[in-house]
């Protein structure tokens, strides 16, 4: 997945659940459980995160503070903090965040008349009796979170990369700008290598998503537009358990746009469709795309191209091991579909080779020719070449890949053939 944001949920190329379901959505969704009765809940399979797992995580990410001369690490609710607790909670303008300190000790931050309901969300994760400061509505947060620091002897903090500019300007007038440390390498070092069960439940989830894209290609039907196949691409995968799941579609010439463009082509027999999607297994994202010819052969530029991108991806996926550079293997990439013919640079192939993904879909470190970060086992990229050609039609194969120890290991299956997405 490139990046999606609203405007293309707008336009309809990533179909979304409705706020509220009508009749008329309802009987769908009942068609559509018709249709994928074969599809049955796998979510099951591999056990989600456990409370000692959350607990040994703020351990380690203690000790990384000490050695990096940290007192604390602040961060808001987001993929950080559900990583280090399993508590989700939403943003606003009142503060919410999980201070976790060199010394192992964690505190929370809260407003007073959410304490009660944070104490039941904290304690349903496995920790007892957690420690909340509070603050009223005619205080607002970062007083009372700097004299929770100053009490606790606290001085230098680490904030989340993802701690919003606000939180970040008024604890530092609380505490000192000169007290706080952006904490973006602490997070990569934190979450950027997954452990076993990280890996377990991600490769779980691409092969449920690589399930769902099989049999929604089974079942397709001409005239279809790329906004429908979404749907029944995010039933499927519902179907089988993943939640959150979201889909870009895209037929013909709207594949040019790496992005998409409207999802109102409808199919035919030896179209091109492009098919981005994933979900989350107990938090854990998956993320693949596949391209194929609906319901015949491709013309042989397409076929050709499609061939070009599967080599650039390989080649790409072959060269993954520990002490290379990520710049070196979105280079690689561009190299096979530089010598294929079709153009150096992002003249064709517009976007980065790929992106980390774990909790978030995308998320450090990235596979992209200014990042010189060395490959270490247990990273976790994307691996999505693409070929645009516009106005005409546009291929991008995408698979989850882990780094190992001697070279990678990839999620599910590859795509065998043009012809089919599986």
């Amino acid at each position: 997945m490139l990046g999606l944001g609203a405007a293309a949920v707008a336009a309809g190329c990533v179909s979304a659940p409705p706020s509220s379901e009508d009749p008329a959505a309802a009987d769908a969704r009942a068609e559509l459980d018709e249709l994928f009765a074969d599809l049955t809940d796998q979510s099951g399979e591999v056990e989600p995160i456990g409370p000692d797992e959350y607990a040994a995580r703020r351990a380690r990410l203690a000790q990384a503070l000490g050695e990096l001369g940290h007192d604390a690490f602040l961060c808001e609710p987001g993929a950080t903090m559900t990583y280090l607790s399993g508590v989700s909670w939403g943003t606003s303008e009142r503060l919410f965040a999980l201070v976790v300190q060199a010394d192992g000790e964690t505190f929370w931050v809260a407003p007073a008349f959410e304490a009660p309901r944070a104490r039941q969300r904290i304690a349903a994760q496995g920790i007892d009796e957690p420690a909340i400061v509070t603050w009223d509505e005619h205080e607002y947060a970062f007083a009372p979170t700097a004299a929770a620091l100053r009490e606790r002897r606290i001085g230098r903090v680490a904030f989340d990369p993802r701690l919003r500019s606000f939180a970040r300007e008024e604890l530092g007038e609380a505490h000192g700008h000169e007290n706080l440390a952006y904490g973006k390498d602490l997070v990569r070092r934190l979450r950027g290598r997954k452990d076993a069960h990280e890996l377990a439940l991600m490769r779980r989830a691409c092969e449920l998503t690589q399930r769902a894209i099989g049999a929604v290609a089974d079942r397709l039907r001409p005239g279809m537009t790329g906004a429908e196949v979404g749907r029944w691409i995010r039933h499927a995968q519902e179907r089988l358990g993943l939640r959150g799941t979201w889909a870009l579609s895209l037929v013909g010439p709207e594949a040019a746009f790496p992005h998409g463009r409207d999802g109102t082509t409808e199919l035919e027999r030896g179209e091109v469709l492009l098919v981005d999607t994933g979900g989350s297994l107990h938090g854990y994202q998956s993320d693949i795309t596949r391209t194929w010819s609906f319901d015949g052969p491709p013309s042989r530029e397409v076929e050709r191209v499609w061939l070009t991108v599967r080599d650039a991806q390989r080649q790409a996926f072959e060269a993954l091991e520990p002490g290379r550079s990520c710049a070196a293997i979105d280079r690689l990439a561009r190299g096979v579909i530089e010598a294929a013919g079709y153009g150096s640079g992002y003249e064709s192939f517009f976007h980065r080779l790929g992106h980390g993904i774990g909790l978030e879909g995308h998320e450090e470190p990235y596979l992209d020719g200014g990042n010189e970060l060395l490959l270490a086992e247990g990273m976790t990229f994307s691996d999505e070449p693409g070929i645009y050609l516009y106005d005409r039609f546009g291929v991008r194969i995408e698979d989850i890949v882990v780094v190992t120890a001697t070279g990678a290991d990839h999620f599910g299956d590859w795509q065998r053939s043009v012809t089919h997405p599986v």
